[in-house]
């Protein structure tokens, strides 16, 4: 099998073509794909608690503290303690906050258009069904179960 008949590598290609192209559009606001992508999952109106918001974007938890750093630096949120949870901590967006989210919201809605013009719903409807059965299928942890990878020509079977 070459790479291009992998379903990972495809959706790898597509995945960083669409990163890439997001960055493009993000730098042009002196924000990131990633900080976009935060934007679009804080509640403008009642925040969002930190701890929820690494889970909707599938970042680990390093990964996001760094993220809501840098955001905290370029003013476009702050932390305020949760009022029913003193232990938790919410984040939300500032009026430059506001201002990228909606840059970003406008940045994927376009995307998204612009896809649809091109791409009959018949068709997007396959790629949804198909890409959700991918996800469950690595979700439900059994892939793996049978695997079992042959021994190298130069190894001896165990």
């Amino acid at each position: 099998m070459t790479p291009e008949e992998t379903v990972d590598y495809n959706i790898k290609v597509a995945w960083h073509a669409i990163s890439r192209m997001y960055n493009t559009q993000a730098a042009k606001h002196d924000i990131t794909t990633s900080i976009g992508f935060v934007l679009l999952n804080i509640d403008q109106e009642n925040g969002t608690p930190a701890t929820k918001i690494a889970p909707l974007l599938g970042l680990e938890t390093r990964s996001l503290t760094r993220i809501l750093r840098s955001m905290e630096e370029k003013g476009l949120i702050y932390k305020q303690a949760d009022t029913q949870d003193k232990r938790s901590v919410r984040i939300f967006l500032t009026e430059e906050g506001l201002r990228g989210k909606e840059i970003s919201r406008q940045t994927v809605r376009h995307f998204n258009l612009k896809v649809r013009e091109k791409i009959p719903q018949n068709e997007l409807n396959v790629f949804f069904k198909v890409v959700a059965q991918i996800t469950g299928m690595i979700e439900g942890k059994t892939l793996y179960d049978d695997f079992k990878p042959k021994p190298l020509r130069s190894e001896s079977p165990a």
